[in-house]
C-alpha cells in the first residue's frame, strides 16, 4: 500500500535501549512487557485524556493535522473510531493503521475493542469468538510531576480455542518475530513522543474551553 507522507520530525525519537523490555511466554501465549523510561511533565490525567480523545487534530509544525499522525510522525497511518460518538470510552471500536519502520511488509491494521480507559490505564483488545488475539494494556502512574508508564502485550489466549487455533494467528501472522521487535521500537518512539506534544495540546485546550 501507498503510505501517507511523513510529518516532520520535531524532536529525537526515544531509542529502544531507553526502556527495559522482556518476553515471557505463557503457556501458548506470550506477554512483552515494556518499562519505559519516565513521561516528564506528562500526568495520569493527561494520558487519560489523550486516550479518550486520539481523533482530532492539533497544530504542529506551523499545520493542522490528526493527532494520531503527530503522535508518531513516521509511522503512523489513520486511526478511525468506528462507532459512534466522539470520545473514545469502553465499549467503543477502533481501526488503526500503521507501517512499522515505514515498512509495508509491517503493517499493521487491527479492528480493536476497548477495554477501559482512565487515570490508571488504557486497555484495547482483538477478539475473536470471545478468545483473545491480541489485548495491549498500558498502565501509569504519577512520578515526580510526570508519569511512570507500563506497557503489556499479550498475544495469544488460554482458551481452548487460542491453543487449537488464534494463538497461531496471534504468533505467525498478526506478530511473526521481526514484525514484533519492530512494533517495540515503534511503541518505545510513540509513547516517548508524547511528553514533546500532549503538556503543551491539554493545556492549549485547556485555555480555548469555556
Amino acid at each position: 500500500m501507498e503510505l501517507p507522507a511523513p510529518r516532520p520530525v520535531l524532536w529525537p525519537l526515544r531509542p529502544t535501549e531507553s526502556a527495559q523490555v522482556s518476553t515471557s511466554p505463557d503457556g501458548g501465549q506470550t506477554v512483552v512487557t515494556i518499562r519505559h523510561a519516565p513521561l516528564d511533565q506528562v500526568t495520569p490525567e493527561m494520558l487519560a485524556w489523550w486516550y479518550g480523545h486520539v481523533p482530532g487534530t492539533m497544530r504542529y509544525a506551523g499545520a493542522t493535522w490528526p493527532r494520531y499522525l503527530v503522535w508518531h510522525p513516521l509511522d503512523h497511518i489513520s486511526y478511525e473510531l468506528t462507532t459512534p460518538g466522539h470520545v473514545v470510552a469502553p465499549g467503543a471500536r477502533l481501526h488503526i493503521k500503521e507501517a512499522l519502520g515505514r515498512d509495508p511488509e509491517k503493517l499493521i491494521d487491527l479492528q480493536v475493542a476497548v477495554e477501559t480507559v482512565d487515570q490508571q490505564v488504557a486497555i484495547i483488545s482483538k477478539r475473536v469468538l470471545g478468545t483473545s488475539i491480541v489485548r495491549l494494556e498500558n498502565e501509569f502512574e504519577p512520578y515526580h510531576g510526570g508519569s511512570r508508564y507500563t506497557t503489556r502485550l499479550t498475544l495469544g489466549d488460554s482458551t481452548l480455542l487460542g491453543s487449537l487455533v488464534f494463538n497461531s494467528v496471534a504468533h505467525n501472522r498478526a506478530f511473526p518475530a521481526p514484525k514484533l521487535a519492530a512494533w517495540i521500537r515503534h511503541h518505545i518512539e510513540e509513547i516517548g513522543n508524547l511528553e514533546n506534544f500532549l503538556p503543551d495540546l491539554v493545556r492549549h485546550r485547556a485555555d480555548h474551553e469555556p
